[in-house]
């Protein structure tokens, strides 16, 4: 089965390539370039949800052989946790995509696109895949929210996580990515590594090069996880 993971940024996707061992192919797409290694192909989509989509369904519609189709979509990148529960330079594997502010603003407060009357503003990636990989990575699962503005503030933080109890992360490609994959018919997991914490953005304290090598460790311990996975499981969302 092949693979097709999307990242926002060339060192994401650098960290998860560099997981994989063998020779390295690039593909040339419109507007982008795959990074072919064995059954994983790598692909750096842009930053934000509408890129992250558009990069996906370019790939899924051109990036793999007619012999050899894409079997899953991973996004994986770095993100920002609503810490202490999840510390700089963990994992996260996604149990739920979620579009955190995609609905509309009404005198009472948000209201999410489904309680508008279309759309939908989640994504269950494949239970028994989320818990392999998490095993597997060292990872925890929870839902991770898609933002398309990244949180700045404490007041932002806590709104987030009343509106979504549980939340893990934000990060700013997955619900595009999932949204792509859905309408391909390939199921979609999401993999983040903790780069700093959700609220006010204090770069001395982001740690980057810690949450791109535990993305590198991450797609290392679980690459036979995804590589074997029996694309036939039920997707539910």
């Amino acid at each position: 089965m092949r693979v097709l993971v999307v990242t926002a940024v060339p060192v994401e996707r650098d960290a998860v390539t560099r997981a994989f061992g063998g020779a390295e192919e690039r593909v040339a797409l419109p507007g982008a370039e795959l990074h072919r290694r064995g059954a994983f192909d790598v692909l750096a989509g842009g930053a934000g949800p509408a890129a992250a989509a558009a990069a996906t369904a370019f790939a899924l519609a051109s990036g793999a052989p007619a012999s050899a189709p894409y079997g899953l979509v991973v996004s994986a990148g770095i993100g920002g946790a609503f810490t202490p529960v999840t510390p700089l330079g963990s994992l996260i594997v996604a149990d739920g995509i979620v579009a955190a502010d995609l609905g509309a603003e009404t005198p009472d407060g948000f209201l999410p696109v489904t309680a508008l009357g279309f759309g939908r503003d989640r994504f269950t990636p494949p239970p028994t895949l989320v818990r392999e990989v998490a095993a597997a990575a060292g990872a925890a699962t929870g839902p991770v929210l898609t933002v398309s503005t990244v949180t700045g503030s404490a007041e932002r933080a806590g709104a987030l996580l009343a509106a979504h109890p549980g939340a893990l992360a934000e990060a700013m490609e997955g619900f595009g990515v999932a949204e792509a994959a859905a309408r391909a018919g390939v199921p979609v997991l999401e993999v983040r590594a903790v780069s700093n914490a959700v609220g006010p953005r204090d770069r001395d304290a982001w740690r980057i090069g810690d949450a791109l090598a535990a993305l590198t460790d991450a797609f290392g311990k679980a690459a036979s996880v995804l590589e074997g996975w029996n694309s036939h499981e039920d997707l539910e969302g």
